[in-house]
């Protein structure tokens, strides 16, 4: 998710080789989700470009295959998983989380399977899952037991926040896109480990972006104080401003919080040539 189109001569030098493309977002935010590897496993060398391209703190959250998570359902992918953990070896520390993100149809039921898989991988790693199936948020013993699950193995919840987007109906292409395609999943604010992460979805409109996000703030506060370590990720529809947003994401937090770490400087856009 770091060569969005809209975001190239505008936000990141355009046209920059592939090598570089990383570098340029990792000067605007300090980490990113690895949505590509849900697709495709990268090659070893791919991933050690990333890892020579940010900083030792940057955090990639790296989504699982698509073929371990909705096509096999967590069972016998021992080769598929194998295959992963290798590829991202070269990140190191810079390897977050692995984010477990899981079908709308796996629920209450296929928890078993889910505990099963948890127990299996190794502890080099941290582990995040999300949830997609309705009862998980609305049966308080749905959730207590995806919870206990979660909790014995030291894994987060993630909570994918389109609240507020689906306050009201679409007003672009884009959000009538993502109206169709997005969850719809009740709010969940509550963190299982010193780490957790949030994926939040707002506007096209940008102040419609930051007016749903003022919650968000608070519980980070809120975890900051706690000692804990969240990952806060920013969408939009379009995402055609998703790094600026995700800033003053950054801004809003630190102004309660002074000590926080502040963001690096992006690297500016270079000037267009006439040669």
């Amino acid at each position: 998710m770091w060569t969005h189109t809209s975001w190239q001569g505008r936000l990141l030098t355009h046209p920059l080789p592939g090598h570089e493309r990383l570098r340029h977002y990792a000067s605007w935010c300090d980490a990113v989700e690895a949505n590509t590897t849900f697709y495709a496993t990268p090659t070893r060398e791919t991933v050690a470009s990333w890892a020579r391209q940010t900083h030792p703190d940057f955090r990639f959250v790296i989504k699982l295959p698509k073929s371990i998570t909705h096509d096999r359902r967590l069972t016998d992918v021992d080769e598929a998983l194998g295959t992963l953990l290798d590829a991202v070896e070269p990140l190191g520390s810079r390897a977050h989380a692995l984010w477990i993100q899981l079908p709308g149809s796996f629920g209450p039921a296929d928890v078993a399977v889910l505990a099963r898989f948890l127990r299996r991988l190794p502890a080099s790693h941290r582990y995040a899952v999300e949830v997609r199936h309705r009862a998980f948020f609305d049966d308080p013993s749905a959730t207590r037991l995806l919870e206990g699950v979660l909790a014995r193995v030291d894994a987060e919840w993630i909570p994918f926040d389109t609240t507020g987007f689906f306050d009201s109906p679409p007003t672009s292409d884009a959000e009538r896109d993502a109206w169709t395609k997005k969850p719809r999943m009740p709010l969940r604010c509550h963190a299982l480990t010193r780490h957790p992460i949030v994926r939040y979805l707002g506007r096209d409109d940008a102040a419609r972006t930051v007016d749903g996000w003022r919650r968000w703030v608070d519980v980070v506060v809120g975890w900051l104080r706690e000692g804990r370590s969240p990952t806060v990720f920013v969408h939009t529809p379009d995402n055609a401003d998703a790094p600026t947003l995700a800033r003053r994401f950054h801004t809003d937090v630190r102004r309660r919080i002074p000590e926080l770490a502040a963001l690096p400087d992006p690297i500016p856009v270079a000037a267009p040539t006439l040669f």
